[in-house]
């Protein structure tokens, strides 16, 4: 495996996936406004280095919700990343152990909590989607609980499901669309094909055991998209703080109002996410409204950020704009989907030696300890 850097694997992902796969985990909501405002704010800020630092001896290490991470930095919830290698989701969560990180689950994995839980000797997080039915809610997270999950990670941006164009041209709507340009395009990848045959679930592994008539992926996929609860208030994030017995993250927050909101109805962290770009398209990205929610609310939940890391470079660059940890999606799903258990592997170690660069560079001993002013605005010229 040569790959050097994140796009390498991207690449090969995106030889080794049908075009459908591929658009769905590359892509984002209608005209990807926010998907690329994550990326070009990101690469506006500045590094003002300390040269004058030795930094022979470096430490990476912090942690989580109270869970170690050997650098700071969680596997983020991938929805359906299953289809792009067999049982990916159990790949990626032994990959993550390995390298001492955090793995959260998607709710709309395509293996379930418990298959996840038999492969980890370590607690994770899970995701909850809200649905209509409050005793699908309730079960679910008694679920995670019986699972052994640290962490429940409540998205709240998923009122409904966005319009993802690519995913709409492609076929991948609700219910599914088979087309003649999917099925000769899918032709042309027999090698996924072969791997795929061999997975052990081909559904909503954690959502099928919800629905009664869960016999196929499309009508599962079809009750998902319709029974998106669309009515989540302060009401609702505080039921589900008291059905939730350990930590409790709230994902989706974009605004300081929100922010304070969270943690005044019982978060224990938030993370600062506008879903890698996928819901709503024009949000601002997370890097530019990192900063003031960190300072409203950082020194009393943890502020855990998303939105394009592609590189260790873009974990201090949040960690210096005030987040306590950092998420990521795309990066190790690019991963999976080129090498399986291997690129997540390969994802994780590039991360953390870019990390280390940059903090050597930078003039960084400690993670943890990142000086005042490290990361700042490029100077105009």
């Amino acid at each position: 495996m040569d790959a050097v850097n994140i796009d390498d694997l991207r690449k090969v992902a995106k030889r080794r996936l049908p075009k459908a796969v591929y658009e769905y985990v590359a892509g984002g909501s209608y005209r990807e406004l926010t998907v690329a405002r994550n990326r070009a704010d990101l690469d506006r800020l500045a590094f003002a280095p300390n040269n004058m630092v030795d930094v022979r001896q470096q430490n990476t290490a912090t942690t989580m919700l109270g869970d170690p991470a050997a650098f700071p930095l969680a596997l983020a919830p991938v929805g359906m990343v299953g289809l792009t290698w067999p049982d990916g989701e159990l790949h990626a969560a032994r990959a993550a152990e390995a390298a001492g990180v955090p793995f959260c689950l998607s709710g709309f994995s395509i293996a379930s909590i418990e298959d996840v839980a038999a492969v980890r000797k370590t607690p994770f997080w899970s995701q909850l989607y809200m649905m209509q039915q409050m005793e699908v809610n309730e079960h679910l997270i008694a679920r995670a609980a019986a699972a052994g999950c640290s962490a429940l990670v409540m998205t709240l941006d998923v009122h409904v499901h966005s319009q993802r164009w690519a995913d709409n041209r492609n076929g991948l709507t609700s219910p599914i669309r088979v087309t003649p340009g999917n099925v000769i395009d899918m032709m042309g990848h027999l090698p996924w094909i072969a791997r795929m045959v061999t997975s052990k679930r081909w559904t909503f592994a954690t959502m099928a055991k919800e629905h009664p008539q869960a016999s196929n992926v499309l009508s599962l996929a079809a009750w998902v998209n319709a029974n998106l609860f669309a009515g989540i208030d302060e009401g609702t994030i505080r039921w589900v703080r008291a059905q939730w017995p350990r930590k409790f993250v709230v994902k989706g927050i974009l605004t300081v109002d929100d922010a304070k909101r969270a943690r005044d109805l019982g978060a224990d962290a938030i993370v600062v996410s506008n879903h890698g770009g996928r819901q709503l398209d024009g949000a601002p990205s997370t890097i530019s409204v990192l900063p003031e929610i960190a300072r409203s609310v950082g020194g009393e939940i943890e502020v855990l950020w998303d939105g394009g890391v592609l590189t260790g470079f873009d974990i201090v660059r949040a960690m210096g704009r005030g987040a306590h940890g950092c998420l990521s999606g795309r990066a190790w799903a690019y991963g999976l989907a080129a090498h399986g258990r291997k690129g997540v592997d390969r994802a994780l170690a590039l991360l953390r030696q870019e990390l280390l660069d940059c903090m050597a560079l930078t003039g960084t001993q400690d993670i943890t300890k990142l000086a005042p002013g490290l990361v700042t605005t490029e100077p105009p010229l």
